[in-house]
């Protein structure tokens, strides 16, 4: 019988040849997706194996700071002097803590180059440097290359020979104007808010640098350099102060060639200060890091768009108290929100009056807490916790009274509080605090106390009895003129101006009529005059909004906005600086059904507007910005 071929099984190569390639092209399509989800935005040719991007793994310094560590200028220091030495030590502590790399590197790899890979350049309080060196730093950045640079860098050859201020001049676009002599111990230091190097840090915040390094005046030249901070302090030194913020500059950042960088006209070991105060230099550190890096800084925007800053103006009841009357037809025409401030003796004097204010704008007493004459007054004081809240109530109760009102606001006769105040004005619902204390900012601080908070208004600017009974200003155009300085200050520093204007001086009627006039520039300038409950309102709203924000790749960032608070907020504006210029901006949800809020690219391309209408209590929103680099 014949045995039938037993067949094996059939291979369909051209079926498994098919097969593999869907997978394959499946896997490469599902890479993309992947890629494309993380990384946003992306190039083929910068994701495939190629020697370019290969090569890209190998060259750290890329990725990394150098530090010089200058022979040149440490010789010029006394023998056995580590200034130098301390010096660097402190910028390799902030840039480890901003979670940078660096390298130390020595003249020698200036001279010769072996410097031009790496991403930021650091040149710490380095006077002296060869010509060699200087054809090489401005070759770095006119290519792209970020210097971060201290003091007044290359005023000094390698051989310890003055050689002037032309580089300087050259790359940074700003001129010497003096050294800070260290007869003083320290100088006070205000830095403007809103700028992408001074993200987080309130707006005029004031920093103490110490003199012994000798810092810095200089004058902005050139549109291409930005002014950040400046050293005139409008409260102890007289001049012109636009003349002498301009003439003053400190810190500045800008460009040059396809470079850029940042300049501090001190050292960053010579701050000095309280822990916040370090706190805000290390964000302020880390800020300039970023944009040298073309990394993003954001924040919420302190005034409502359109303004850059805001005032407010205080009437003071006082001596001659029914020259009040001076500016009730402004404040009846809506055009000049006020609150009145008012002794309860004088309310009890004047009840008729104190009422009929009390419908046209805010009252708030002016209570006796006791004496200081500065905050470094050692021998007086101010009253025990159970007396200031003794007097404090029983003030309250009388204006509450006579005005039929709730007294939010108080005004300390002498000018100054401590903690015991803010925690008696806290406990016991009171809203404002204005005080002629002059603090470490221009803008409102916001103080919790048992979770109560309460608003802080400080002294910001000159006020009638500076400018009258001080200064001896009897002609309205002085007057105007010293008022609109500080205003041009203050809108500088993108802060809150306090005009408090006194019964005794401003409001005679030989006078009044400049109120008129600052109202007019005020509203010129695009200042936002406001009241103190409009102020509290807004000041609450932005300042639950918290923004966090992550670079994934050169082409998508990640902002998240958080509203933690139990109350809905709205109409909040947060500015996040791409810190370079992009095009063809996308905003997309990072998480399923989370709400886009609108916005827009402004600041030739470089700053995104995001127009927050409203916030949910606990609402987060997690947004992806996918955009082209121009």
């Amino acid at each position: 019988m014949a045995v039938g071929e037993t067949k094996g099984l059939r291979v369909n190569y051209l079926i498994i040849f098919l097969s593999g390639l869907v997978l394959l092209i499946s896997g490469i399509l599902i890479f993309l997706l992947v890629v494309r989800n993380i990384y946003g935005k992306y190039e083929v040719d910068e994701i495939i194996p190629s020697k370019k991007n290969l090569e890209v793994l190998y060259k750290e310094k890329q990725y990394k700071v150098a530090i010089l560590y200058s022979k040149y200028t440490e010789r010029m220091l006394d023998p056995g002097s580590t200034w130098l030495q301390d010096n660097v030590d402190t910028w390799k502590k902030f840039v480890s803590n901003a979670k940078y790399k660096y390298d130390i590197i020595y003249d020698a790899d200036i001279e010769v180059g072996n410097f031009m890979e790496y991403k930021i350049l650091v040149l710490p309080g380095t006077k002296s440097l060869s010509d060699k060196q200087l054809i090489k730093i401005k070759k770095y950045i006119e290519n792209g290359g970020s210097l971060f640079v201290t003091g007044g860098p290359a005023t000094f050859s390698d051989e310890g020979k003055w050689r002037g201020w032309d580089f300087f001049t050259e790359i940074f676009g700003i001129k010497f104007n003096k050294e800070i002599k260290p007869e003083e111990t320290f100088k006070i230091h205000t830095l403007r808010g809103n700028l992408p190097i001074t993200a987080g840090i309130p707006s005029g915040y004031t920093l103490k640098i110490a003199t012994w390094d000798r810092p810095i005046y200089a004058e902005v030249l050139e549109p291409r350099t930005v002014q950040v901070s400046f050293w005139f302090d409008f409260r102890k030194e007289a001049g012109l102060v636009r003349e002498q913020i301009n003439r003053s500059a400190g810190i500045a950042y800008g460009s040059y060639g396809k470079g850029r960088f940042v300049w501090y006209g001190f050292e960053i070991n010579s701050v000095l200060g309280i822990q916040k105060d370090f706190i805000y230099f290390e964000r302020l550190f880390n800020n300039s890091l970023n944009w040298l890096t073309y990394n993003p800084t954001a924040y919420v925007k302190d005034w409502p768009t359109p303004y850059e800053s805001a005032a407010i103006i205080i009437p003071t009841l006082g001596d001659n108290i029914y020259n009040i009357n001076n500016i009730l037809p402004s404040i009846r025409q809506k055009t000049m929100p006020v609150t009145f401030f008012v002794s309860p003796e004088d309310a009890a004097e004047n009840k008729a009056l104190i009422k009929s204010l009390s419908r046209v704008g805010g009252i708030g007493t002016i209570t006796d807490i006791g004496f200081i004459s500065s905050p470094e007054d050692t021998v007086n004081s101010l009253f025990s916790k159970e007396i200031q809240e003794q007097t404090i109530m029983v003030t309250k109760d009388s204006l509450n009274k006579a005005t039929g009102t709730d007294i939010k606001a108080i005004m300390p006769l002498y000018g100054y509080y401590d903690d015991n105040t803010v925690q008696v004005l806290s406990q016991n619902g009171f809203d404002f605090l204005v005080t002629d204390s002059l603090t470490d900012r221009s803008v409102p601080e916001v103080k919790i106390m048992d979770g109560k908070p309460l608003i802080i208004i400080t002294k910001t600017a000159r006020d009638d009895i500076d400018i009258i009974k001080n200064y001896d200003l009897t002609d309205p155009k002085f007057q105007q003129y010293t008022y609109e300085e500080d205003i041009d200050r203050v809108q500088f520093e993108g802060g809150l101006y306090v005009l408090k204007v006194h019964t005794e001086y401003q409001l005679q009627p030989q006078y009044v009529g400049v109120l008129q006039d600052i109202l007019k520039y005020l509203k010129k300038k695009n200042i936002w005059v406001t009241s103190l409950e409009d102020l509290k309102a807004w000041w609450f709203r932005r300042n639950v909004v918290e923004v966090r924000y992550e670079t994934r790749s050169k082409r998508r960032i990640s902002v998240e906005l958080n509203n933690p608070s139990d109350k809905v907020t709205r109409d909040v504006v947060i500015e996040v600086h791409i810190n370079k210029k992009i095009k063809n901006v996308e905003v997309t949800a990072d998480i399923i059904n989370t709400k886009i809020p609108k916005y827009e690219l402004k600041d030739e391309g470089q700053t995104i507007f995001f127009y927050l209408d409203k916030m949910e209590p606990h609402e987060t929103r997690a947004l992806l910005i996918d955009f082209d680099n121009v």
